[in-house]
């Protein structure tokens, strides 16, 4: 039995399902302000405002942002802080002493756990849990009323890329985050930034989302995402983006590449996936997708130029790689080299009506539909001629016929084990995220030999 690839499959939008859950109030992720420009001083004595030690000289993580001199840091001891969080000084480093026992909770009643405006700020080594939206969001949204139900409630407004420029410089390291209604760690009309060595489970939407920003300048790299509707999610997010090394695996999808013609920016384009364990995506112990989408390794819903090579894509139920039409955006000169695409339900799906130079090669004896797929000894050369190869005649690929399990409640996800620490967490010097992703090498990423061999730390 086979069904037919369609939007509403693979790529609902998530925001109508939140919204018959999560009140639209709730989804206010917080007011923001300005602060002044300072530099990081040598030392100091304690207390001072270039660092802020929480709750030592002050007793709660705002204050301590409040208190902190753009350039600083605010180090948090443990414990667990039921409190909304909004940096919006620039290159301001939020981090923990201890990653799995600083924990920021939400008590399932606030929308966002750490919400970053200021430019140039890093949140690292701690946990986001029980947030109604995103456990961190980094964001040049600084209108509160418009971030209000952004990706979670009916009265949903497109973004205004001209009033809200990209936030300009961000990093998340070593977060922990899970049980979060929305986004683990989300970035939102941001770029020139990283997020790595972090964890994610338990997201009713993704584990770690990248949205809106072109060119994004952007890396996503050594992370692990597990029992989350999608692991990761990009979403009209374009141009030198680079999703490295990571792992997902056991989430009801593995990765999402996808068109939004609703919004600002689209299509999605020039994104490179390389190096990342995409496998066994068909958690039923994971919090429900709005359609149903399960038990797919790469869903690219209408994207551009997109570029996934050297991934290993193994045990998905449905298909391990997919590209597919949104409405409004083909898939077009997408390229799938030289990964690893064997034992998923169908392993390379074109569900398209034309090739318009999307390409396979080197990607093993993989199952495909249709039948015969764009080929050549090396994608980016011109295509072998070949006789009519029937791809035109039939219209849009098949994948093998997954019911989706009901899902659980994100609140109900088993809280993850603990996880690594930042080196020197509590002595190193801040490092605000000024002049990143560095220089990037996708190259460098190999094909992993099993999901267990992707380093995430």
């Amino acid at each position: 039995m086979t069904f037919d690839i369609t939007r509403k499959h693979l790529f609902p939008r998530l925001r109508t399902a939140l919204s018959r859950t999560v009140p639209a109030a709730l989804l206010i992720v917080g007011a923001s302000g300005c602060g002044g420009v300072g530099v990081w001083g040598s030392g100091g004595p304690q207390g001072s405002s270039a660092v802020v030690r929480v709750p030592q000289d002050a007793p709660t993580l705002q204050s301590a942002v409040d208190q902190v001199r753009a350039g600083g840091l605010v180090l948090v001891s443990p414990g667990v802080y039921q409190e909304s969080v909004t940096v919006a000084k620039p290159r301001v480093v939020l981090r923990g002493t201890r990653r799995s026992t600083v924990v920021v909770d939400g008590e399932f009643r606030r929308s966002n756990g750490i919400t970053v405006t200021g430019a140039g700020s890093v949140v690292e080594n701690l946990t986001v849990r029980n947030h109604l939206a995103s456990g961190v969001l980094f964001t040049g949204v600084t209108d509160e009323e418009l971030r209000t139900g952004r990706e979670g409630a009916a009265a949903y407004e497109p973004l205004d890329t001209v009033k809200f420029p990209p936030l300009d410089g961000f990093r998340a390291s070593y977060v922990t985050a899970y049980n979060n209604a929305l986004y683990g760690i989300h970035a939102f009309d941001a770029r020139a930034g990283v997020i790595e060595h972090s964890y994610a489970s338990g997201q009713t939407a993704a584990g770690i989302h990248v949205g809106r920003c072109r060119p994004c300048d952007t890396v996503v790299r050594h992370n692990n995402v597990e029992h989350n509707a999608v692991g990761m999610a990009v979403t009209n997010a374009s141009e030198r983006l680079y999703l490295l090394g990571n792992r997902a695996s056991r989430n009801r999808v593995g990765l999402t590449l996808d068109s939004d013609d609703t919004e600002a920016l689209g299509p999605q384009h020039g994104a490179v996936v390389a190096g990342n364990a995409l496998t066994d995506n068909n958690d039923a112990a994971s919090p429900e997708q709005a359609d149903g989408g399960f038990g797919i390794g790469v869903g690219a819903g209408g994207g551009r130029g997109d570029v996934l090579e050297r991934n290993l894509v193994t045990g998905n139920l449905a298909a391990g790689v997919l590209l597919s039409d949104v409405q409004g955006y083909p898939a077009r000169d997408n390229t799938v080299r030289d990964n690893r695409v064997a034992g998923n339900g169908t392993d390379l799906v074109l569900g398209t009506g034309a090739p318009a130079g999307n390409c396979f090669s080197g990607n093993g004896e993989s199952t495909t539909s249709p039948e015969q797929l764009p080929r050549g000894t090396r994608c980016g050369e011109p295509p072998q001629e070949q006789a009519d190869t029937g791809l035109l005649r039939e219209p849009l690929g098949r994948v093998r016929a997954v019911q989706a399990p009901p899902g659980v409640s994100f609140q109900d996800v088993p809280y993850p084990p603990p996880q690594p620490d930042l080196p020197r967490a509590p002595t190193a010097r801040p490092a605000p995220a000024v002049g990143l992703p560095g220089r990037i090498t996708p190259e460098s990423f190999a094909l992993p030999v099993s999901a267990q061999a992707v380093p995430s730390h």
